[in-house]
Formats: structure tokens, sequence, C-alpha cells
């Protein structure tokens, strides 16, 4: 039986806990952990962690010295430290988005993993979603043909008082705004999808949140060998209609399932009806593809899970969550710098380092207020969820 503690105890922290729940007859939640242990001692009361232990400090879980495997669920600021601290102690880490504020800080921690022997793996629980798995399949089989364009919104809304929390709207505690901690699901998806781009530009800025330092919107554009890529990022789109389109040469795929295929007439213009016969392969492919057995966290949850008993890798890693770090820190110096910024991006480059990106970004607007906690129901996409059930964006 696996053991397993849970660090912060905010928001995402029951979706890791639902998903252990569900995994129980592999693992059981011995610890929760937080700085304010009433908060933890509520949750616990609330999702019945009967056999778990509170604590108020990481360093107390790891002193217990049977802790299998933690759940990092802090703000981003913190994730480095903790799960530095775990690894080399031989824990294994499943650290919540994004992996760590810096390319440094990334770095750091796959260090520590090599030394301690321990396993780390990033949350990209979007990987373990039906419509996903289609997408990649239908690109994957080549029947789109070769990519030209993906299109991807990251469409999110958030009022003014989303940044009174006291760690959101600062470059220091947060470390960005919608571009790092909302849209980071999707620039792992584009990267899982297309691979890494060789460069990118950029356009950051505040246009409806005057509490808080960070940008509510971007646009970026990435650019490959013989493709482009655009990715907006937002907290202030209504609706919140996200979406991925990969136009390949013969087809265009959809996240929503939508294919289309157009067909040349001799003059160029595309002939009505389009190309039928591959809409109905690409449909077939995805409808003949078996459901997930887990979804979300869940999923992601059951792999490391299996990692750790059988011995393999687990299929989202340290290094995924880096790739990830790393074309977000160059959409930022882009934008900021108003320059096209190549990938990768190496040791010597100033945004590699912390500090950079909090010391140049530009504060579009004063942080005015900071509270502790924040209660009231949860709402993603027009569905209201029960509290302390979203992710912690």
């Amino acid at each position: 039986m696996i053991k397993v503690a849970v660090v912060g105890t905010g928001n995402i922290s029951p979706s890791h806990i639902r998903a252990y729940q569900a995994l129980r007859d592999r693992c059981t939640i011995v610890a929760l952990c937080d700085l304010n242990p009433a908060k933890a001692e509520a949750l616990q009361q609330e999702l019945g962690l009967d056999e778990a232990t509170v604590y108020a400090s990481h360093p107390e879980v790891i002193a217990r010295g049977d802790i299998d495997l933690v759940s990092v669920c802090t703000p981003p600021s913190t994730h480095e430290a903790i799960s530095i601290d775990f690894l080399e102690a031989g824990v294994n880490v499943l650290c919540e988005k994004p992996m760590a504020p810096s390319l440094a800080a990334c770095d750091a921690i796959l260090a520590a993993e090599g030394r301690g022997g321990a396993i780390f793996s990033s949350v990209a629980q979007n990987r373990y979603r039906d419509d996903v798995v289609r997408l990649k399949s239908a690109i994957d089989s080549g029947l789109a043909g070769a990519v030209s364009h993906v299109a991807v919104d990251s469409a999110w809304w958030r009022g003014l008082p989303y940044y009174d929390l006291w760690w959101r709207g600062t470059w220091e505690q947060e470390g960005g705004g919608c571009t790092l901690n909302h849209a980071v699901h999707h620039v792992d998806l584009l990267l899982w999808l297309l691979g890494a781009p060789e460069s990118v530009t950029a356009v950051l800025t505040n246009a409806a949140h005057e509490n808080a330092e960070i940008e509510d919107l971007s646009v970026a554009v990435l650019a490959y060998q013989r493709a482009l890529a655009t990715i907006t990022s937002s907290v202030v789109h209504h609706g919140e209609q996200q979406r991925i389109v990969v136009q390949g040469r013969e087809a265009s795929v959809s996240l929503d399932g939508e294919v289309v295929a157009e067909v040349t007439q001799s003059n160029g213009f595309p002939l009505p009806g389009g190309n039928t016969g591959l809409v109905a392969q690409l449909t077939d492919l995805a409808a003949g593809l078996d459901p997930l057995p887990h979804t979300g966290h869940q999923g992601q949850i059951d792999d490391v899970l299996t990692a750790l008993e059988t011995g393999r890798r687990p299929a989202i890693d340290g290094h995924d969550g880096r790739r990830t770090i790393e074309l977000i820190t160059a959409i930022y110096q882009a934008g900021i710098e108003r320059r096209t910024v190549d990938l990768p991006l190496t040791a010597d480059d100033p945004y590699y380092q912390p500090g950079t990106l909090t010391e140049r970004a530009p504060r579009f607007f004063a942080k005015t207020a900071s509270v502790r906690d924040q209660s009231g129901p949860i709402s993603v996409s027009g569905a209201t969820a029960p509290a302390n059930q979203e992710d912690n964006r």
C-alpha cells in the first residue's frame, strides 16, 4: 500500500485527494499539511480522511519517514523548495502546475530527483481527457497531413476579487499571470501534440484587472519549420470558450471533434462538400478509440502509482514540466523585450535564472488587496462547482 501525503490544502487539493480515494485499493492518504492547520483539519473532516494526520509544515511530514508519495498543492513560488526537500529525502513527488517559476528552479528539481533516487511528476492532467487523446490520435495518424497551423485559445474569465488572494496578482508570488497559471495546461498540450517551436514572439497586457501587477491577456505566435501556432492566454474572455484547432494539409481537426477536409478545384478554390471520405476516416478513428479508464487527475495519479508499483518512469515527468516552463518563459521574454526569442533557452540566458522575470516584467497596476482566504462557490466554464474543487488557477 502506497502511503501518500498532501501538502497544501487549497483549491486544487481535493482533486488530488478524491483521485487517491478512488484508487484506495492501492494507496492511502496518511498526512495532510498546511501552514494553516485548521484549514487542513476542515478538509480532513469534509473528505473523511480519518487515517490522515495534520501537520503545519512539510519538514514534519518528511520526519515521519514513511511517506512514499507526496502531492505538492501549494502556491507556485514554493514548488521548488518543497519538491527538493521531499526528493532529497527519497520521497516521490507529484507537483501541481506550474512546475516552478524559472528554468533554473526546474533544473534544481531535476537534479534533486537524480540525487534522491525518487521520481518527480509534473501535473498535466488534461492529457488524460478523451477529447485530447482523440485529437492526438488524429494528428499522429497522419490522415490530416502535415500540420500548418494550430490555434490554441486558453480562454478564461475572472473578476477583480480573484486577484485579492494574497499570492495572486504579483510577479514575485504567482510567478506570472494567465500565461503561466491558466494557459500552462494548453501549453503542455501543444507541446505534446506538436513538439517545441523554433522561436516565439508575443504581446502582453492587463486589460481588465486594475488590482493586479501581472498580465491578464497575452497572444503568442510560435514558429515551427513550416508551421505556425498561436496561443491566446486570457482571464478576460466571457463564456470561457476554450479550443484547440489543428490545420493539416489535408484536413483540420478540433478538440471539440469537428473535422473539415477541403478538396481543390482546378482553379485552386475549394470544391463544395469537401473530402467526405477523409472526414469519415478521421471521424471513425476517433469513434473507435476506447474511453480512458481514468481521466483528469485520477488518470495521472493512476499512472504515477503504476510507475511506483512497476519501477518505470511516469508518463509525465519533470522534463515535460520543464519544457512547458521553457516555452512560457520565452513567451514572457518575447513580450517584455518586444522581440523574437529563439528556442531552446540556454543557461546563460538571463531569463533562465530566477529573479530576472520578476525584475524586468512590467507592473501593469499595483496589487491593491491581500486576503489570506476566499470563500464562496467556484465556477469553471460556466458550471458552478463545490468550493475548493477548482484548479488553483
